[in-house]
């Protein structure tokens, strides 16, 4: 297989540091992060104290007093810059993103441009908030009175970003944060930490004042003491379940955004188009090497199509091969880790055991697995059940449309779905029973534009990312009644 020793000189070791009221700080704690390319060290981390995270959520309360009162167009201006200073870094960008995270240079860079988009449509945004008008005289109690809403900023948000998109999850909400009129503090995942010490390097040359982005770095114990800080008023959290109830239980009556992933289904029924749904699944499946929330997981194909969609797809799933995530040519690249990997080939492992047909893949060299193809694996497997991360992806023949349904419903979560049909009755139905987040008609589930409202249902989490809503869910709604006391002459 491929993921043979890369020659690719790596740039020097970087350091991930702690960024707190405008001024840098090293951290108590040093960890070595590798990178799942080749094991060689890749970033040195400074952990923060506890009492550091509870310095930056101070500093940003600190900050928010003066913040919340700049003006709009003063807002937009630094979010604008922001994303062109990450658009002219974008090369050192992808770079450490690779190093970190294994992820091809291709799709590091994809990444960097659409966080480029996302800071930019947040700096309109910020220009955009606004209340509405209430009909006071409705009832008669309002008569003679004016009333509206205004949206305000809430306070203090932090963010817990994941390792799979270090820069452009820290864009989904740091940028309506600050549009809103909040301050941000972000804790990255280790891996992902160079990159967010490089985009707090570039909001500090942005000019955006100290105080309203802070970045720690570090583990549970500083996630806990941001979540738990009184200061806080809401969490945006991308990751796991698990530790969503954690952060919940700690967060008490704090407001939460949670994008928790999800068993991403794709349905092939038997009037798509196969070349169109075989083309785009296999993106939907092996991108990322798989690591995405709403990865296609699961691929529901109808029984009167599924041997010619099934050959297709394997054909072409063969076609992409593991290799070094800076060579343009390689179609896939490692996991985050080599732990990640041991543990998605044991539950291929399992699955075949089990019954499932391995059409394609499982062989692991380190961190790198091969794009894994599984055929009808029993209901009870865990790459059935459960969210798998990795380079997998399972292949189900069905008869009836609504009994598809019922299996793609039948999972604890609903982030993202896609059918691809040409019947617009199917398709109705699709978008009125499956029980998602998003539906997507004739894309897979993990396709996803930046300003879409994106957020799942059941434990896939609450909330939506996308600028404009998360703008709506960092305000609040204030309402405002006047009530005349002065009557006019005349």
């Amino acid at each position: 297989m491929g993921g043979e020793p890369v020659t690719r000189p790596f740039p020097a070791v970087s350091e991930a540091k702690t960024y707190i009221a405008g001024k840098w700080l090293d951290g108590e704690q040093k960890q070595v992060l590798r990178t799942p390319i080749d094991g060689s060290e890749a970033t040195v981390v400074w952990s923060s104290s506890v009492a550091e995270a509870g310095e930056a959520v101070e500093a940003a309360d600190e900050a928010w007093r003066a913040w919340r009162k700049v003006p709009a167009f003063e807002r937009a201006r630094l979010l604008h810059l922001l994303a062109d200073l990450v658009h002219g870094r974008q090369d050192d960008l992808t770079t450490q993103m690779v190093v970190e995270t294994g992820k091809l240079a291709r799709e590091s860079r994809a990444e960097v441009g659409q966080s480029v988009d996302i800071l930019h449509i947040c700096a309109e945004e910020a220009k955009r908030i606004a209340g509405e008008g209430v009909p006071m005289d409705a009832l008669a109690g309002g008569a003679g009175r004016l009333g509206f809403t205004l949206r305000v900023p809430l306070g203090v948000v932090v963010g817990i970003t994941p390792f799979n998109v270090p820069i452009s999850a820290a864009c989904h909400k740091l940028g309506p944060a600050l549009a809103a009129g909040n301050t941000f503090v972000l804790k990255p995942h280790p891996h992902g930490s160079g990159v967010a010490t490089l985009f707090a390097q570039l909001s500090e040359e942005a000019g955006i004042p100290a105080g309203v982005f802070n970045l720690v770095q570090g583990g549970p114990d500083v996630g806990r003491a941001l979540v738990a800080h009184p200061a806080v008023r809401l969490i945006t959290f991308t990751g796991s379940a698990r530790a969503a109830e954690q952060i919940a239980s700690e967060a008490g009556l704090k407001q939460t955004l949670f994008e928790l992933g999800g068993i991403g289904p794709t349905i092939v029924h038997r009037d798509a188009d196969l070349a169109l749904a075989v083309s785009q699944t296999v993106v939907a499946a092996f991108a990322l090497t798989g690591q995405s929330c709403a990865s296609t997981q699961r691929i529901f194909v109808h029984q009167d199509v599924s041997s010619e969609f099934t050959r297709r797809f394997v054909d072409a799933v063969r076609e992409v091969k593991p290799g070094d995530p800076f060579d343009e040519a390689s179609g896939i690249g490692p996991l985050v880790s080599e732990e990640a990997a041991t543990r998605v080939a044991d539950w291929v492992s399992e699955a075949v055991t089990a019954g499932a047909k391995l059409l394609c893949g499982g062989g692991r060299q380190r961190a790198y697995l091969e794009p894994t193809v599984l055929a009808e694996p029993e209901a009870t497997s865990r790459v059935v059940c459960e969210e798998v991360f990795g380079p997998v992806v399972s292949i189900t023949a069905y008869s009836r449309f609504e009994d598809v349904v019922a299996l793609a419903n039948g999972t604890p979560g609903g982030l993202k779905a896609g059918v691809f049909t040409s019947s617009l009755a199917v398709a109705l139905l699709a978008v009125t029973e499956l029980q998602f987040g998003s539906v997507n008609i004739n894309a897979p589930s993990r396709f996803r534009l930046a300003h879409e409202p994106y957020g799942g249902v059941k434990q896939s989490g609450w909330g939506r990312e996308g600028p404009l809503y998360a703008v709506r869910a960092m305000t609040a709604e204030r309402m405002v009644s006047f009530t005349p006391v002065d009557r006019p002459e005349g």
